[in-house]
């Protein structure tokens, strides 16, 4: 590799103890997570041990206050973490998303006692957390769901099957979103499933184009009895949570998708710029060091974007609109840049050898999870020219 090729990225960081978790989650990608990602996601490896280790050092909880085992981060270092995973490996950084994205609704909406009893396991304990909105015929459309919360005393049943599950399968705890009354919107109530209650099962997972590692599966309740004291937040404020959480999960997407167009960058830079033709290093010829100019500043631009959303969180105020935003631009910049890191490896790029074909793979999904990029338009939109009229 020449001196010019891929470097470490520079990053603005507010603390000290924001630059030394950095290092840190860069020793253990070096250590644990790079050597094996390409073999892991060619088999379809989930490393969940690997999530053991990230949940005991503290990376599953960054958001979350210190005294139950959280970081206590703010968003702006917490997604620069994500980015650092998802370059290396997707299945991880997403992992580490959905997982956070599971333990919102508790951490934000449960009460002091659900919170002392369950969030120090979900964020230190070695446990793994999936988030369930979508079903099979609710997906853009989540106040469709069908789901059915039946109460009897104190104690609900959930019936119903939810789909396109991260974790679905062999999570050890479940968010789930479930109709508790007719209303659209105001009801449905969150509750906290335990990942063996009687009843839950999950599907087959589903055979995809990439992300091989990380399941995605179906999950099936049926009749799986809830205790009313794992019912998260006012019964039918469950819409307004997943909301709320996916405002948030939005931008460990768009942190995700620059990760990813940030590793494909640096393939394609370390590629031609050892890579010799006609005498000269492919990096030389100007069509392609265009190429490369392009594919940085949209990395450069994405990352400022997420970055300048994460801040407004972090200062307690709306971020909705800018949360779609960076979710939007950050995962088409990923597309764009994977598949021109393909090109720009040529043959080498459609193989396997390499990870640029991979990396396009997984790209496209990021398009598509935590609300397509089709609906980030729609809200950006409302939030610009009010709701649509009829």
């Amino acid at each position: 590799m020449t001196d010019h090729g891929p470097q470490p990225v520079e990053r603005e960081l507010p603390t000290e103890e924001a630059r030394d978790l950095i290092s840190l989650v860069r020793e253990v990608i070096e250590r644990e997570i790079r050597p094996h990602a390409a073999e892991e996601e060619a088999a379809g490896r989930f490393p969940r041990e690997l999530f053991t280790l990230l949940s005991r050092s503290g990376l599953l909880g960054l958001v979350y206050p210190e005294e139950y085992g959280g970081g206590e981060q703010p968003y702006e270092v917490y997604l620069q973490v994500l980015e650092e995973l998802a370059a290396a490996r997707l299945t991880v950084g997403l992992g580490v998303s959905v997982h956070t994205l599971a333990c919102h609704a508790l951490a934000h909406y449960g009460t002091k006692e659900q919170i002392a009893e369950h969030l120090p396991a979900m964020l230190g304990g070695g446990l793994l957390g999936a988030y369930c909105l979508s079903e099979p015929s609710s997906g853009s459309d989540a106040a469709g769901l069908t789901t059915r919360a039946t109460r009897e005393g104190d104690t609900w049943t959930l019936d119903g099957t939810k789909a396109w599950i991260t974790h679905g399968g062999i999570a050890d705890f479940y968010t789930v979103m479930a109709r508790s009354g007719s209303d659209r919107t105001r009801g449905i109530t969150a509750y906290l499933v335990p990942g063996d209650a009687p009843g839950l099962s999950a599907a087959t997972p589903e055979r995809k184009m990439g992300l091989k590692g990380s399941p995605t599966a179906q999950i099936h309740l049926e009749g799986v009895r809830v205790p009313d004291a794992r019912r998260v937040g006012e019964e039918g404020q469950g819409f307004a949570i997943a909301l709320s959480a996916l405002d948030a999960g939005r931008l460990g997407i768009a942190a995700c998708a620059i990760g990813v167009a940030q590793a494909a960058l640096d393939e394609a830079l370390a590629y031609t710029t050892e890579r010799r033709q006609f005498g000269r290093p492919v990096a030389d010829f100007q069509g392609l060091r265009f190429m490369l100019a392009d594919m940085a500043t949209r990395i450069e631009a994405g990352r400022a974007l997420y970055l300048a959303a994460a801040r407004l969180r972090d200062a307690g105020r709306p971020f909705s609109k800018q949360a779609a935003m960076a979710k939007l631009f950050c995962t088409d910049t990923a597309m764009q840049v994977t598949t021109d890191a393909v090109q720009l490896l040529g043959g080498y790029g459609y193989t396997a050898d390499f990870p640029a074909e991979r990396y396009m793979r997984e790209a496209k999904v990021l398009q598509i999870v935590e609300g397509t990029n089709q609906i980030q338009r729609v809200v950006i939109a409302r939030h610009l020219a009010g709701p649509e009229s009829g």
